[in-house]
């Protein structure tokens, strides 16, 4: 009894092992470096002077040589100040905030050239996404968890030498949230004056420009 227990727990892991190598290049694991921006009362326009680091990392799964699915999640800070701004309100009011920013995103990928599964392939692509995620956020004026977001963007991938790809992304993830700068309707105490108040109608975003690195699980090949 024990032999056969052992025989058919030996044959469940080759059948795992075939299923999983059957498959394997469909799936990569990755990560990204880079940096992020916050759109918002506090910073109307991307100002390269308030970029700040952020990380991440990713799992993708590829549908098809044009589509791809991707789990993944980063870490970074947004930050903004009005007295760089050259509008006089900004800086009359003379704003500034940071925020701690994590976040989770689902999004599908569309390749514009097809990657090939030949060993000796050329493999790069430009290609677009869009998704959905939440990420949950903190500073000085509310804390607050759950807010959706809707990421979308523009990137390149490369692959250097297989199985490892390195590419560039820009996105950027919009919201219907107004506290990612701690300057919303009802914000108060932390301004000179009394516009302490943000402009309601306008819900604030922030981009992730990153670096990726990926290792794609390729088949092994028997000789």
């Amino acid at each position: 009894m024990l032999q056969y227990a052992i025989n058919t727990a030996r044959l469940v892991l080759v059948g795992l092992f075939i299923s999983f190598t059957a498959q394997a290049q469909k799936f990569e694991i990755g990560g990204s470096l880079g940096g992020m921006l916050c759109k918002s009362d506090v910073t109307p326009a991307l100002n390269p002077r308030f970029i700040s680091p952020a990380i991440g990392g990713f799992l993708r799964y590829n549908v098809s040589r044009s589509f791809s699915l991707r789990f993944g999640g980063a870490i970074g800070k947004l930050r903004g100040e009005d007295r760089y701004s050259s509008n006089s309100f900004q800086q009359a009011r003379n704003f500034s905030f940071n925020t701690n920013i994590n976040e989770l995103f689902l999004d599908v990928e569309y390749n514009f050239l097809n990657y090939k599964p030949a060993p000796k392939a050329k493999n790069w692509t430009p290609y677009v996404f869009g998704g959905i995620g939440v990420c949950k956020f903190n500073n000085d004026v509310i804390r607050v968890g759950g807010v959706m977001t809707y990421p979308l963007g523009v990137g390149v991938k490369y692959e250097i030498k297989r199985p490892w790809s390195i590419g560039l992304e820009f996105g950027t993830r919009f919201t219907r949230n107004d506290y990612l700068d701690a300057l919303g309707d009802l914000t108060f105490g932390k301004a000179t004056t009394k516009t302490t108040q943000g402009n309601p109608s306008l819900t604030d975003s922030y981009t992730y420009t990153a670096i990726t690195v990926s290792y794609t699980f390729y088949k092994i090949v028997c000789p």
